[in-house]
């Protein structure tokens, strides 16, 4: 297990303060939600929506290149810098499995599940580490927008979209015969219920000092906040599709947002007969989370799936 993180993946840009002047030149609109902090520092009014939304865009604008990013009204705007930690931490997992070499960007395939209208995970894996990736919906508005994301940026080659047709599922109908996954990635619904979402915002409005009458500086659709079960159930039931396709993906992964719940998962994976489990935590500021990242390869399998897939160029 990975010891507790105090700050972003080192090889993260946005661990650095933002540069605020450069990032209102890629978003003008941003100059109208920046404050003075009490000790004469710039900032953001972080509590603002729209500011929210423009900064991350801004973000995509600045380190990524990349000139299109809407997200309809109502749907998670989701945090660039973490988003993009997930995916850097993947990165080191392929290249401690490769013996320390790094696995060429143009072999990596990754499925994140659950990609959601913002497509987040995809666009970072396409644009920053020139991974192809897939991404996963049960949503149909969500992967029109995740469509148009991925048209209006030119990345047809290396971003494909699939429906999940059935809400129990996970993995099955998305994973198709003939698949070989180097990854998969998953931001699953914490919340168990839509009170305990709307709970779960409160306190966030708490933690930015705002009423419970402020409007929300985030949003989520329902299958992006909560499902029956929260994450536990969601999670057990990821761990026990994955088992299905032992042969078909390297490594499996998720995000688990309450320590608490790692001994039974762990549990969990050793009956399923996991080969390898990794827990590597991760943090932004005062937020703590980790991934959660498991194998059904046996030593024979993965050095095959290292020679004909990560050995070409």
């Amino acid at each position: 297990m990975t010891a507790n993180k105090t700050s972003l993946h080192p090889q993260n840009p946005f661990a650095a303060p933002y540069p605020l002047t450069e990032l209102v030149k890629l978003q003008p609109v941003l100059a109208a939600y920046l404050k003075t902090t009490p000790d004469g520092r710039q900032t953001l009014n972080f509590a603002e929506p729209e500011a929210v939304t423009l900064l991350n865009t801004a973000l995509l604008q600045w380190q990524f290149g990349l000139a299109h990013y809407q997200i309809p009204s109502g749907y998670l705007c989701p945090a660039v810098p973490g988003r993009l930690d997930y995916l850097l931490y993947l990165q080191d997992l392929l290249t401690t499995s490769f013996q320390g070499k790094k696995v060429p960007a143009a072999a990596v395939q990754l499925l994140d599940i659950g990609c959601g209208a913002n497509l987040i995970y995809a666009l970072l894996a396409a644009k920053a580490l020139r991974w192809q990736a897939i991404g996963s919906d049960i949503d149909t508005r969500a992967l029109q927008n995740a469509a148009s994301l991925i048209e209006q940026n030119g990345l047809q080659r290396q971003l494909s979209l699939r429906q999940q047709a059935n809400p129990q599922a996970i993995f099955h109908g998305v994973i198709q015969p003939g698949d070989y996954l180097d990854l998969t990635l998953c931001n699953p619904p914490f919340h168990d219920s839509p009170d305990a979402a709307a709970a779960g915002s409160a306190r966030k409005q708490r933690n930015l000092g705002l009423e419970s009458s402020a409007p929300l500086n985030f949003a989520g659709q329902a299958n992006e906040l909560w499902c029956e079960g929260g994450e536990p159930d969601f999670l057990r039931r990821m761990l026990a599709e994955s088992k299905d396709f032992a042969h078909q993906v390297y490594w499996f992964s998720t995000l688990v947002s309450k320590q608490q719940h790692l001994p039974k998962l762990q549990q969990q994976l050793q009956q399923l007969g996991a080969t390898q489990v990794q827990v590597i935590a991760m943090a932004q500021g005062n937020k703590q989370s980790r991934i959660l990242a498991w194998s059904f390869l046996t030593p024979e399998l993965a050095a095959l799936w290292q020679q004909h897939r990560w050995r070409r160029r």
